[in-house]
């Protein structure tokens, strides 16, 4: 199976995201990829980035999610669209499966935030494997990915091949130019991405914002923890690879004995 990353710029507003959304599902169909994923709170852009406060509104929402499933439909391909979300009153960081035929399978919600976000978003509760197509998945969201290893073990125990991972890590405006993938002097995350792979004996794929100073790049790591393919530091765009799911066989997770 071929999947796909997408690394778009950080939207100022939902309308800008949208145009993004279709703009890269499109370009990954073309070539090939039957499933993509975009960075977490891609709608309507990360808060504090500048998007309008209307463009968070409930119904604006409501048909960003419905115009996202149309153009899953019409491009023939399976996405994952983290979006914010208000659900029985509580302001969510989620990110929804939709099928190649428009069909919302489910919404993962991050349910461990960094503290910095609990005044932003409530954490969500539950965790889901999805399938499409014959790919086995789980999903966990930034800051769980990185810091809460249990978590993507969780998914690889049941039965997960793959796990997305749509975060945000970076600045347009201060920071490091990055030109090494892993280089020692970056921050951890893409060392963790390696790990989160090579612990479970499955496929780990990170997606994150084309920002000017970004700190960790869209990967694809195998289940060996070899990186099979990134994104170029700072530039918007798709990363895609074809995956052997015969090689995740989750071994090392299934052989945990618990504490």
């Amino acid at each position: 199976m071929k999947i796909a990353l997408a690394s778009p710029p950080i939207p100022s507003s939902l309308k800008e995201g949208l145009a993004s959304l279709e703009k890269y599902t499109r370009e990954a169909a073309e070539h090939g990829a039957r499933i993509l994923c975009f960075p977490e709170s891609f709608l309507p852009g990360y808060p504090g980035m500048g998007y309008l406060a209307h463009d968070q509104h409930p119904d604006r929402l409501q048909e960003a999610r419905d115009l996202a499933c149309r153009i899953a439909k019409e491009n023939n391909i399976n996405l994952i669209v983290p979006m914010d979300w208000h659900e029985d009153g509580k302001f969510l960081n989620l990110a929804f499966v939709i099928s190649s035929t428009g069909e919302i399978l489910g919404a993962q919600t991050k349910n461990q935030l960094d503290p910095s976000e609990d005044n932003i978003w409530s954490p969500g509760t539950n965790r889901h494997v999805f399938e499409v197509e014959g790919l086995r998945f789980g999903i966990v969201i930034c800051h769980e990915g990185f810091r809460y290893p249990e978590l993507v073990r969780w998914a690889a125990r049941q039965g997960a091949q793959l796990v997305f991972h749509p975060h945000f890590a970076g600045s347009d405006t201060e920071g490091r130019e990055i030109k090494t993938w892993g280089d020692p002097a970056s921050p951890y995350y893409e060392k963790a991405m390696m790990m989160r792979a090579l612990e479970n004996t499955i496929y780990f794929a990170s997606a994150n914002f084309a920002s000017r100073f970004t700190e960790s790049a869209s990967s694809i790591i195998a289940p060996d923890g070899r990186c099979i393919v990134h994104g170029e530091y700072g530039k918007a765009g798709i990363t895609m690879a074809e995956i052997d799911l015969s090689l995740a066989t989750g071994l090392l997770a299934k052989r945990w004995k618990g504490v």
